[in-house]
């Protein structure tokens, strides 16, 4: 079976915990996470939860670890805390979490912003990885580079990942 086809087999709509990880925004000045959940409901997905939490290792585990043990959550898509200040943990909190990592979403992310940013790109620790049979997804948090994920790499890809992730469930 080719990939297209595979992807035709995945679930339309996939429920989604949305994560902004930031010590300053609001729901108010979230530009980034109002912009995935926009793209999520735009393409037939809904968004069961979302939050605001601050760039601390505890608080962004403990709001992961509340979408990976809902039953309503099938993926996870977290934007902010992946750069390189002492305050960004979020890479550390995904990474620290992961059953297996999908290496070619940060790859793929940094190429994609290179031709955007340029060399910039490289201080990007986007990750993205499987847990249980949930998948995770964490950007940063700018707005082009939620937008750029998304329409790129996340959106195409999500019915494909959890169909793979189900594909041996019993029926």
């Amino acid at each position: 079976m080719s990939h297209l086809e595979h992807k035709e087999m995945g679930k339309k709509n996939i429920s989604c915990k949305v994560i902004t990880v930031s010590d300053t925004r609001t729901e108010m000045t979230d530009r980034s996470g109002k912009k995935i959940i926009a793209l999520l409901e735009e393409n037939g997905h809904t968004v069961s939860s979302y939050v605001i939490v601050p760039d601390e290792y505890g608080k962004i585990k403990e709001e992961i670890g509340a979408g990976l043990s809902s039953p309503k959550v099938e993926a996870i898509l977290i934007n902010g805390g992946t750069g390189i200040s002492p305050r960004d943990t979020t890479y550390e909190v995904v990474h620290d979490l992961l059953d297996k990592r999908l290496d070619g979403f940060g790859e793929l992310f940094r190429y994609l912003s290179y031709h955007e940013i340029g060399s910039a790109a490289m201080l990007s620790r986007a990750i993205a990885g499987v847990v249980g049979k949930k998948v995770i997804f964490s950007t940063p948090g700018s707005t082009a580079a939620v937008q750029l994920a998304m329409e790129k790499l996340i959106l195409p890809e999500l019915p494909h990942l959890l169909h793979e992730l189900h594909k041996h469930d019993e029926k």
